[in-house]
């Protein structure tokens, strides 16, 4: 195996290894219950950003849209995008992690799902209108890693497609992750035209001022400078 193969190997288990004590964690806390207030707050802002951002781009409606999401996880996001009417046949999902892709799988059997690394993407050139990552880039520590992930997104993105990014500028806390600003962004995806929202209150903070003020946590996170995530439209320029 060369240096590059046996760096994404050691990247994968790496990563493999974050999750597994990540989600053990994140599931006894109850931090992403639908029930947990500030998670929910989190979610229907992100929702919000998005619907603006498609129809703003002129990539909505969903429905003659061939779509792909790059770590699916379980499948959240993808039943999200089956609620904004996204055609199952055309909506498909690849997770790095072979047990993720089969959790998702069993929710949404009706999908095409597979477990997949984003360096090596199973589809032809110029396959999808809408290609979405939300937050893999911040959990690939390696940059010569994330410069292959992006390049094979954007070999499967079509002309006149888009790239949507959702993922955090700033995490102190995590030494698994990784922040990444819009100038790193940019550096993934050269010859593209950019669109950056700065959306999602710091989860700690919304963590304590959701229950108290639900209204108060949006006034906050409307100002945008405790926001966390950058969501952006990357469209290559034809």
């Amino acid at each position: 195996m060369n240096d590059r193969g046996s760096a994404a190997t050691r990247e994968t288990e790496r990563i493999r290894a974050a999750y597994d004590g990540r989600v053990a964690r994140q599931t006894a806390a109850g931090l992403y219950s639908p029930a947990n207030a500030a998670h929910l707050f989190a979610i229907q802002g992100r929702q919000r950003a998005l619907l603006r951002r498609l129809r703003d781009e002129g990539l909505w409606p969903l429905a003659d849209k061939d779509i792909l999401e790059l770590g699916c996880g379980s499948g959240n996001v993808l039943l999200e995008l089956l609620g904004y009417e996204a055609t199952p046949g055309r909506l498909h999902g690849v997770d790095l992690l072979a047990e993720r892709a089969a959790a998702a799988h069993a929710r949404l059997p009706h999908l095409a799902l597979s477990a997949a690394s984003g360096a090596r993407l199973p589809y032809a050139d110029h396959s999808f209108d809408l290609v979405l990552q939300f937050t893999v880039f911040s959990s690939i520590l390696d940059r010569t890693i994330c410069y292959t992930v992006a390049n094979e997104i954007s070999r499967v993105v079509r002309p006149g497609g888009a790239i949507l990014w959702y993922d955090f500028w700033i995490n102190p806390v995590n030494k698994q992750t990784r922040g990444i600003g819009p100038r790193e962004v940019q550096g993934y995806f050269p010859g593209c035209r950019f669109t950056f929202d700065r959306i999602t209150l710091a989860p700690p903070l919304a963590r304590r001022l959701v229950p108290l003020s639900w209204s108060g946590a949006l006034l906050l996170e409307n100002l945008r400078f405790l926001n966390t995530h950058y969501l952006a439209i990357i469209r290559p320029i034809k």
